[in-house]
């Protein structure tokens, strides 16, 4: 059995405890460990510093390796609100794949939804009373950077805000902004008995930049 933190990371902060990009004078930026006091876990992947919503956070190499691990394909939703009223021609391309600098995306599902029920942003998403806005739900199985804001405006309709809402078997149901709740996980056998960073790869640094 392993110990899985479910976090709904608020807009800008960065998905690790130290912000090593700071300078001189400047003020550092709000991390994980502005939100969490559970010594020894780390984060399984990462979420964009601009980017909202569920965050994995794991001390088992086999299960951060099994979250986070692009061969293995796990698949994260999205929910995207977009500049300008999305087309039915626009959701059909993001589900084929988008063809981006680094390549091709993987097929995708892309739907539109209402505006979900979510917690407000701090500051707010700027708004144009001549622009509409739309949301859409977009579920991935890889994981390039900054990929669902680039497949967005690939196809027109650039992204306002961006929150993962799901990971897996995990979703961000019950957590408001800020908070986090913590699950167990069954371990297959061979993961129960292999210690970290063996069989998961290099233990990923706690102040991995975002």
């Amino acid at each position: 059995m392993a110990e899985l933190v479910l976090f709904n990371k608020p807009f800008q902060v960065l998905s690790q405890f130290t912000d090593e990009g700071i300078s001189g004078g400047d003020s550092p930026r709000a991390t994980l460990a502005d939100y969490l006091r559970i010594p020894g876990i780390y984060p399984a992947g990462r979420l964009d510093y601009d980017s909202e919503g569920l965050l994995l956070l794991t001390s088992e190499g086999p299960l951060q390796h099994r979250i986070a691990s692009p061969s293995l394909k796990m698949p994260k939703t999205y929910w995207v609100q977009v500049e300008g009223d999305i087309t039915v021609d626009a959701l059909k391309h993001l589900a084929a794949g988008v063809q981006l600098k680094d390549g091709l995306t993987r097929p995708a599902k892309a739907t539109r939804i209402t505006a979900p029920a979510v917690w407000p942003r701090v500051p707010p998403v700027r708004h144009r009373e001549t622009v509409p806005t739309s949301w859409i739900e977009l579920t991935i199985t890889e994981g390039k950077n900054r990929q669902v804001r680039r497949m967005t405006a690939a196809v027109g309709f650039p992204t306002l805000r961006l929150i993962r809402y799901r990971i897996g078997d995990w979703s961000l149901e019950g957590l408001d902004s800020g908070a986090h709740r913590t699950v167990t996980v069954n371990l297959p056998a061979s993961a129960k008995t292999t210690r970290r960073g063996k069989a998961a790869g290099a233990r990923p640094g706690r102040n991995r930049r975002s």
